[in-house]
């Protein structure tokens, strides 16, 4: 694999720094006693010179043989890699998809793609590639460090499914996921693919960036078609983006439509992203897919591609939200999917006796399952949070883990936004936080006074994320000392709900209904606190924007809402949030005003608690590191 190129250098490289760091130091002593007694014996200094001169010749001898010992280790890499191959080649799965795949894509290629595909695979020649390896040595003895610290870590590849990715194509914290999860396990010294549907809806400037790397065409259940599959190829960040090109599926301008069409359209994308695996040659060591639209990823690993290349990877499946299943009947799915019969019993697919769930498939047939914080993967298998699948999910719950996720402060940093009237950090938070509440009321019309409590709400709008509670208790919250400012689209009865309080109460309430990422950073920066009262809440992202920002989060205990905040106590002074646990609105309406009382009777306290949100680590790194010692229980090779 390709892992072994790095396991073979590092040695060397460890080796040629030691060998210098320990001769350099002689020499240095030798260089210092010689111009001690330079003032008494010429002689004595020459005669150092010399020696000091012998002393630097004597690595030009070693650097010899470990670049011998580089072009060796280059070559052994060399032939692992082409006996790898030639294993590869003699491989046949069960199904037509993989040999289809080898056999078409060189006889329907265009003519023009025919050259640009060997391009990218043409091996460098051992030689070449040793005189790069040896001259890299003098920056390792200057940062010996982080490639220490990094090559001992050991190393995983992971092929991430999923169906959408920031920057690329985003509708909610799955996107999130995608795109920073992947990101710092490459940081950890892991081999990273994301693999995703090439939408038409992608920006242009990404769509001229991206590489072409093949085609081939595969089978799709029992339609009797072959289907068209390109492979796009973006790198960015360590992190290597390949896009499944299919015109017929993903031509529509959005990744979701409705189950009618997004059935095929799914099917055909988990079929074609493991077909991709074998036909590129990059086979990884974990598969780890998201929510039902990969769904049948693990159901078409441990079945069709059983015997081929790609099936002896292991499979992860996360939950993001378990409200969604892609379930329909089972002829449909049989059709379109040509799964075996046996996967649609009882205990995998079948539901309801007539229908199939894609995501339940993938529960029964992963590895690993996890979903995004400790106590949501306890919710779910309790009949108020197991959409009907706590049953399946406390049979499997021995695979079950919860792992929060976090934040990139890449895209989310007060110190560095560009969104921000003000950009301030932990140590400045009280004097400039004033500036951006000042800055938001302007630019929403609200009354521009400090004094005001603002409260911010970021949420889609919809049953799930509370509003109706919030509905509720509104006009009890606006009391004259309180604004709210409302960001989001949704159902259209909480989109009129905010406009009506808009209009009513002009100046103290603002209703943003649409999507504005750079709004969004100004409200974090500007509210006192952000309302999360969801009725359910896997993990929650606004929460943890929130609290890096500086402004307290209100939120009820469900999901890791619970994980994340914890309740302030007046008596102690612990915590970094106000919180409420049943899902009622009176419950909402005293979280809000102890988080009022404390706001304007002790602004000292406030301010405590606003720092130490600030100081909380809520980044990726954590969670990554978890989800990497996942990936090693699961590879313990």
């Amino acid at each position: 694999m390709e892992t072994e190129v790095p396991a073979a250098v590092d040695p060397v490289r460890a080796e040629q720094a030691a060998s210098v760091a320990e001769q350099a130091e002689p020499a240095e002593k030798k260089v210092a006693s010689t111009r001690k007694r330079a003032a008494s014996a010429t002689k004595k200094t020459a005669a150092a010179e010399k020696k000091a001169a012998a002393v630097e010749q004597e690595p030009a001898g070693e650097k010899a043989s470990v670049e011998k010992e580089a072009v060796a280790a280059e070559e052994k890499g060399t032939t692992e890699k082409k006996t790898a191959a030639t294993r590869k080649k003699t491989a046949t799965g069960k199904k037509p998809a993989t040999e289809k795949a080898a056999a078409t894509a060189g006889k329907k290629k265009a003519p023009t793609s025919k050259k640009k595909a060997p391009a990218a695979k043409e091996p460098v020649p051992a030689a070449e590639e040793a005189a790069p390896v040896v001259e890299e040595t003098v920056s390792v003895v200057e940062e010996a460090s982080p490639v220490n610290e990094m090559s001992n870590l050991p190393r995983r590849s992971i092929a991430f499914i999923g169906s959408e990715c920031h920057p690329f194509v985003k509708t909610g914290g799955l996107g999130d996921v995608m795109y920073a999860l992947p990101r710092e396990l490459a940081r950890l010294n892991c081999d990273v693919r994301v693999i995703l549907p090439r939408y038409a809806c992608i920006p242009q400037e990404y769509q001229d960036k991206m590489v072409y790397r093949g085609e081939f065409y595969m089978d799709l259940g029992k339609t009797g078609r072959e289907y068209y599959v390109g492979i796009m190829e973006y790198i960015n960040d360590g992190v290597v983006y390949d896009f499944i090109d299919n015109q017929e599926f993903f031509s529509i301008g959005k990744p979701y439509t409705n189950l009618v069409d997004d059935i095929p359209k799914y099917c055909f994308f988990s079929k074609a992203a493991l077909a991709a695996l074998n036909f590129m040659d990059w086979i990884p060591d974990i598969i780890h897919c998201h929510d039902w639209q990969a769904g049948l990823v693990p159901v078409y690993l441990r079945t069709l591609f059983q015997n081929s290349p790609v099936g002896r990877a292991k499979s992860v499946i996360t939950i993001h939200n378990l409200r969604f299943q892609g379930v329909y009947n089972i002829p449909t799915i049989q059709y379109w999917s040509g799964l075996p019969k046996e996967v649609f019993e009882m205990g995998a697919l079948k539901q309801n006796w007539v229908d199939a769930n894609m995501l339940k498939g993938g529960l029964a047939y992963a590895d690993r399952i996890t979903t995004v914080s400790g106590t949501y993967a306890w919710e779910i298998q309790t009949s108020e949070y197991g959409e009907g699948l706590e049953n399946h999910l406390r049979y499997h719950s021995g695979k079950l883990r919860g792992i929060v996720n976090g934040i990139d402060y890449g895209m989310w940093n007060p110190e560095t936004d560009p969104a921000l009237a003000a950009n301030y950090g932990l140590g400045n938070v009280l004097d400039h936080k004033m500036e951006n509440k000042l800055a938001l009321q302007k630019e929403l019309g609200l009354e521009e006074d400090t004094g005001k409590f603002v409260i911010g709400l970021i949420s889609r709008l919809t049953n799930q994320k509370g509003l109706d509670l919030v509905n509720a208790i509104m006009t009890q919250v606006l009391d004259g000392n309180t604004q709210v400012v409302v960001l989001g689209t949704g159902d259209k009865e909480y989109e009129d709900a905010f406009r009506y309080y808009e209009h009513t109460y002009k100046g103290t309430f603002s209703a943003c209904i649409q999507y504005d990422e750079s709004r969004a950073h100004r409200i974090y920066a500007g509210a006192d606190v952000l309302l999360v009262p969801s009725r359910f809440e896997p993990c929650g992202l606004t929460q943890l924007n929130a609290m890096h920002y500086g402004t307290i989060p209100i939120v009820r205990e469900t999901g890791g809402l619970k994980d994340t905040v914890e309740p302030y106590n007046e008596f102690t002074g612990d915590g970094n949030g106000f919180t409420f646990d049943r899902y009622d609105a009176g419950l909402l309406l005293d979280a809000i005003n102890r988080a009022k009382t404390l706001y304007f009777n002790n602004r000292y306290h406030w301010d405590e608690v606003v720092q130490r949100d600030m100081a909380k680590d809520v980044s990726w790194e954590q969670s990554a590191r978890q989800y990497k010692n996942l990936y090693l229980e699961l590879t313990p090779w």
